[in-house]
C-alpha cells in the first residue's frame, strides 16, 4: 500500500479544522482533513434540533474563508457542507486516529483500520466532547439520567431536572419548558457562563414561570422513587439544606475534559496534573512537539469564531506567514499604559514568569483573562483598598510589592510581594476588606472583576486550589493571630479542611468531645445550650471570627451547640495541633482564655432569654427571619410603637414618594417586629442575577440600586424576604429636536410650554437603602419620636436580645 503524503494533516473537522482545512484548501497546499465520525462538524451535529447558533465575540473578526453568522444549526452546518466542496477540501471521514509518531517534518499517522499517513504538519483540532463529564455522584449512570439531548420535542409532560448553567444547560431548559416542567440546577450564584441571549431569554423564562431554577445549588445523589409519582428523586444540596426533587429524566450538561491521555500519547505535555487543564502552546497554537499545533476547545476557548480564527492562523503561522492575533490592538493598548511591560508578547511572558497563579492558563486564556482585567501601577504609598471597604475584584502583584495593614492602617502587619495575589478573602466571604493595602515602589497590579474570578475558579481546578491554599494560611493568620511564626502557621495548616455546611447543619453537639476549632470564612453560626429542658440561643457568630475555643481552653467538653444559620464555609483546625501552637504562643493562649471568660457569661444571659416566650428566644426568632446573613437589620419594638407611621412617610419622603419599608408586615415575636425592609444581605441575593449590574454595595455596605435599572424584576424573584417593589417611577426623557419631531413624530411640539423634558411612568425596582446619601442616617430612625424604630448589626443581636429581656423582665 502506497503511504499518502501531505504538507498539514488537520485531525478533527469542527470549526477550528474546518477553517484550518479550507485556508490551506484555498491557498493551494497539499492537506488532509481526518474525521473519525461519519460526518464533518460532529460537535455541531449534535446540538439539539433547531438550536441558533450564535457568532460571539461580537467585536472579533472572523478570519476564515468559511462563512460564519448567527443561524440555526441546520443553516450553519448546510452552508459548512456546501463551502467545503467549494474550496475543494481534501475531507475523509470515518478516519479515527490511533496514533502520531514522529516529528516536525516527518509525522506518521496510524488509523484505526490501519491506514498509514505522511505529514510535514499537524493541526490537531479534536475538541472536547468525547470526554463528557458526568455528575460525579451516586447515581449518575442510572436509567433516565443523560448528558446529551438531540431532540427536545421528543419528552412531553415530563418532569426534568436540567444540571449545568453554562449555554448548553440553558438552551436545554429554554427547549424542554414547552412541553415539560423544567427545574433547573445551576451550582454558581449566576450564570457567569453563558452568552448574553441565553442569559436574557432565561431570565424572561423565569419572570413568566416558565422555569424553575435553583441557584447556588450542589448533587447530593440521583436514587431510584420506587412506587411514587416520579421514577427518579433528584437530590440537590441547596442554601436552604438538601431538597427531594421528584422527576422523570436528569440531564446534565456539565462540559467536558481535554483527551489527556490520548494527547499525552502524541507526546503532548500539560502544565499541571488538573484534569480540566489544556495543553500549555506557544503564542502560534504550537505544542511542547515541534510541527504540532492545536487549536480550538482543545487550546481552552471553545467559542466557535475564535476556533476558527485559529485553525486560519495556525496554517499561516506553518507557512510563515505574518499574522497577528484579532485581539493584539486591544491588549496592547491596555499594557500601554504600563510602559514597563513592553510590547504584547513581552507583558504576557513578564506576568506568566512573575505571576505563578497565572501560569495553568494557556496563551489564549492568559490573554482573555487580561482583557477582562485592569492593569494598575499606584504611586508609591498609594491606597489599594481600605480596611472594612465592601470592594470585591482580585488583585495579582506583577511587579513591586505592596503593605498589608490588618488593625491598624499606620502600622503594616505585612509585605507582599511580586507573584503574590490578594483579595482572595473577600472574594471567598464577600464581606468587607479585613484590611488595608498600601502600594510600595514600582508597583504594578491586576485588577480583576470578581465575576470573571468566580469563572476563572470554577473552570481551572489548579487555579481554585492555589488561591484556596493561599486563603487558608491567611485566614488563619487573621483570625488567630498575626504573631503566628511561619512554621506554627504551617503547622496548624498542616491538616486543615475547608468544611460547608447548609443551613440548620451542626458543626458540633454540647456535650461532644472536642474535635478542634472552627473559623468561620462565609455565613454565621449560632451557639445553644439546653436550658430548662429546651434549646436556648446564646449568641450568635458572623464570618470572620471562630467558635469551639471554649473547650480547648478548658479541657471540658463541648460548652454549647454550635449550628449553621445560613449556609456556611468554616476552616477546620485539629484540636491538638492548635493547643500546641497555643502552648507556644502566649499572646494567642491569652487571647483565647479571655474569649472563654466572655462566653462564660452567657450561661447566665442563656437563663435570661429563657425565661421568655416558650416559642423560642429572642436570637432564635431572629436567625429564624434570615437574621443569619444580614448586615443590617431594622426592627420595631411593638410595645414603644404608636403606629403614626412617621417610619414610612419619612422614607417615602426621603425617595420620591415610594416608601421602601412596610411597617405593618414582616413577624413579630416578643413585641419585636422585622417589617419588610432590606436586610443588606452579607451575600445580597439580589445581586445575583441584575443584568444590567444595577445593584452595587457602597463602601459603607449599604446594597442600593442605581438608575441602570431596566425593571426585569429579577431582583423581586430573588430575594427571599420580598423587601423589593417595582414601582411607577416616573422617568424624565430629553425633549426631541425639531427634525424627530416633524420627521420622526417624537414627544410633543419643540417650543410649547412646559418643562424641558417629556415625563413618562416606567416600572423600576426600588429598595432601602439606608439613606445611604444622608449624613444624618437612615430617615425612618430618625423620625421615629419614640425609639421604637432602630437598626441593629449582626455583632449587636446578643446585646439587644439582653436588653429587650430585661426591658419586659
Amino acid at each position: 500500500m502506497i503511504t499518502e503524503h501531505f504538507k498539514i494533516a488537520i485531525i478533527g473537522s469542527g470549526p477550528s479544522g474546518l477553517s484550518a482545512a479550507a485556508h490551506a484548501a484555498e491557498l493551494g497546499i497539499s492537506h488532509i482533513l481526518l474525521e473519525a465520525e461519519q460526518h464533518p462538524a460532529n460537535t455541531i451535529t449534535k446540538y439539539q434540533k433547531g438550536k441558533l447558533v450564535m457568532a460571539e465575540p461580537n467585536a472579533l473578526p472572523l478570519r476564515s474563508p468559511m462563512s460564519f453568522a448567527v443561524g440555526t444549526r441546520e443553516k450553519v452546518l448546510e452552508t459548512w457542507i456546501d463551502e467545503l466542496q467549494q474550496y475543494h477540501v481534501n475531507l475523509r471521514l470515518g478516519a479515527q486516529v490511533a496514533s502520531i509518531t514522529g516529528g516536525l517534518g516527518a509525522f506518521s499517522i496510524t488509523l484505526a483500520s490501519g491506514q498509514a499517513l505522511k505529514a510535514e504538519y499537524i493541526v490537531l483540532a479534536i475538541g472536547l466532547q468525547g470526554n463528557i463529564r458526568k455528575l460525579g455522584v451516586s447515581g449518575e449512570d442510572l436509567p433516565g439520567v443523560q448528558y446529551q439531548l438531540d431532540d427536545p420535542d421528543e419528552f412531553e409532560d415530563e418532569t426534568i431536572v436540567v444540571v449545568g448553567g453554562g449555554d448548553t444547560g440553558i438552551e436545554n431548559a429554554l427547549a424542554l419548558m414547552k412541553k415539560n416542567q423544567v427545574i433547573l440546577i445551576n451550582r454558581q450564584e449566576g450564570f457567569i457562563n453563558c452568552k448574553e441571549r441565553n442569559y436574557t431569554q432565561l431570565k424572561a423564562a423565569l419572570k413568566q414561570g416558565e422555569i424553575e431554577c435553583r441557584l447556588d445549588t450542589g448533587v447530593e445523589n440521583v436514587e431510584l422513587a420506587e412506587n411514587e409519582q416520579f421514577p427518579l428523586k433528584f437530590v440537590a444540596r441547596t442554601q436552604q439544606g438538601i431538597e427531594r426533587i421528584g422527576c422523570h429524566r436528569v440531564i446534565a450538561r456539565l462540559g467536558a475534559d481535554p483527551p489527556r491521555q490520548l494527547l499525552e500519547s502524541f507526546g503532548v505535555r500539560f502544565p499541571s496534573d488538573d484534569p480540566a487543564s489544556v495543553p500549555q502552546l506557544s503564542a502560534s497554537y504550537e505544542s511542547n512537539v515541534p510541527g504540532l499545533y492545536i487549536v480550538g476547545a482543545l487550546a481552552g476557548y471553545p467559542l466557535i469564531k475564535q476556533a476558527m480564527n485559529q485553525g486560519y492562523e495556525a496554517v499561516d503561522h506553518i507557512l510563515g506567514r505574518p499574522v497577528e492575533p484579532a485581539d493584539e490592538i486591544l491588549l496592547r493598548e491596555k499594557f500601554s499604559r504600563c510602559q514597563e511591560l513592553g510590547t504584547v508578547a513581552e507583558s504576557l511572558a513578564k506576568i506568566r514568569q512573575n505571576v505563578p497563579l497565572l501560569s495553568p492558563l494557556s496563551n489564549l486564556q492568559l490573554r482573555d483573562f487580561l482583557l477582562e482585567s485592569n492593569v494598575l501601577a499606584p504611586r508609591e504609598g498609594e491606597i489599594v483598598f481600605r480596611r472594612n471597604d465592601y470592594s470585591t475584584t482580585f488583585f495579582c502583584i506583577v511587579a513591586g510589592s505592596v503593605e498589608a495593614c490588618i488593625h491598624d492602617d499606620a502600622k503594616p502587619n505585612f509585605k507582599l510581594k511580586a507573584g503574590d495575589f490578594f483579595g482572595d478573602m473577600a472574594l471567598i466571604s464577600g464581606r468587607r476588606r479585613a484590611g488595608t493595602i498600601r502600594a510600595g515602589k514600582d508597583c504594578l497590579l491586576i485588577e480583576t472583576p470578581r465575576h470573571y474570578m468566580l469563572k476563572l475558579i470554577d473552570s481551572l481546578e489548579s487555579v481554585r486550589r492555589m488561591i484556596d491554599e493561599v486563603a487558608l494560611k491567611r485566614a488563619v493568620r487573621v483570625y488567630i493571630g498575626l504573631s503566628l511564626s511561619e512554621s506554627d502557621l504551617n503547622y496548624l495548616v498542616h491538616d486543615a479542611k475547608v468544611r460547608h455546611y447548609a443551613a440548620g447543619d451542626v458543626l458540633f453537639y454540647e456535650g461532644a468531645k472536642p474535635d478542634g476549632l472552627y473559623l468561620i470564612q462565609r455565613g454565621s453560626v449560632t451557639i445553644s445550650r439546653m436550658i430548662g429542658g429546651k434549646e436556648v440561643v446564646l449568641s450568635y457568630v458572623s464570618a470572620g471570627n471562630y467558635v469551639g475555643e471554649m473547650a480547648l481552653v478548658s479541657g471540658q467538653p463541648r460548652f454549647g451547640t454550635v449550628r449553621a444559620a445560613v449556609s456556611i464555609e468554616a476552616i477546620h483546625l485539629n484540636c491538638d495541633r492548635v493547643a500546641e501552637v497555643m502552648a507556644r504562643n502566649p499572646d494567642i493562649r491569652n487571647e483565647m482564655h479571655e474569649r472563654y471568660l466572655t462566653h462564660m457569661q452567657d450561661e447566665h444571659i442563656g437563663a435570661t432569654l429563657q425565661s421568655g416566650n416558650d416559642a423560642g428566644n429572642l436570637i432564635s426568632f431572629l436567625v429564624r427571619q434570615g437574621i443569619g446573613e444580614a448586615t443590617d437589620v431594622l426592627l420595631i419594638d411593638e410595645s414603644l410603637c404608636t403606629r403614626c407611621n412617621n417610619c414610612e412617610k419619612a422614607c417615602a419622603d426621603t425617595h420620591d414618594g415610594t416608601s421602601r419599608l412596610d411597617r405593618k408586615s414582616g413577624p413579630t415575636f416578643d413585641q419585636i417586629r422585622v417589617p419588610s425592609s432590606c436586610r443588606h444581605c452579607e451575600h445580597p441575593h439580589c445581586m445575583k442575577d441584575c443584568p444590567p449590574d444595577a445593584i452595587r454595595r457602597s463602601v459603607n455596605g449599604e446594597v442600593f440600586i442605581n438608575d441602570t435599572c431596566i425593571g426585569c424584576g429579577n431582583c423581586v424573584a430573588n430575594c427571599p424576604y420580598d423587601v423589593i417593589q417595582l414601582a411607577s417611577i416616573e422617568v424624565h426623557r430629553k425633549r426631541p429636536s425639531l427634525w424627530q419631531w416633524l420627521i420622526l413624530g417624537v414627544g410633543t411640539e419643540p417650543g410649547t410650554k412646559g418643562d424641558l423634558s417629556d415625563k413618562a411612568t416606567t416600572k423600576l425596582a426600588v429598595k432601602c437603602d439606608m439613606c445611604k446619601d444622608l449624613a444624618a442616617g437612615p430617615a425612618c430612625v430618625r423620625s421615629c419620636p419614640t425609639g421604637a424604630a432602630i437598626r441593629v448589626g449582626p455583632e449587636e443581636f446578643l446585646d439587644y436580645a439582653v436588653w429587650h429581656n430585661n426591658k419586659i423582665a
